[in-house]
């Protein structure tokens, strides 16, 4: 990752949510698990933020995605707006901060699962469905 940054703020599509992060990483991840995919429509984008840098504002609706890790998202808009395994940091989605459009792309994971129309270029960490779950616990939840 490259390191921690400043402050960003965002909101969600209909503003009904606002989130700042007064520290981030300020590098982007690609996902492309299944349920990942099942979640936007092709690959999820994050960077992390700590927890005691976060502030929310606003009704936040959480999916329990798998048994470490919960999804939210505004429940008037839908817009999606973090991923986040138990104790971990939160995992932003990058769109909904304007300040995030200059985070290069540093790692991808399920790099072998990406749909054709999905396939990153660059040089960037690519990390395949058998590397990351030797790592990490994970549901993949299909082909």
């Amino acid at each position: 990752m490259n390191g921690m940054a400043g402050v960003l703020k965002g909101h969600c599509l209909c503003g009904a949510v606002t989130i700042t992060a007064t520290a981030h990483e300020h590098s982007a991840s690609a996902c492309h698990c299944s349920m990942c995919r099942r979640w936007t429509g092709g690959p999820q984008w994050g960077f992390d933020a700590p927890d005691e840098a976060v502030t929310v504002i606003g009704e936040v609706r959480t999916y329990r995605s798998t048994s470490f890790s919960e999804r939210a998202f505004c429940p008037v808009c839908g817009s999606h707006l973090w991923l986040r395994d138990d104790g971990g940091p939160y995992e932003f989605v990058p769109g909904i901060f304007e300040g995030a459009r200059d985070m290069p792309l540093v790692r991808e994971v399920y790099a072998d699962r990406a749909f054709a129309c999905a396939q990153l270029s660059g040089d960037h960490e690519r990390v395949t469905k058998a590397e990351y779950e030797a790592g990490k616990p994970h549901v993949e939840g299909g082909a």
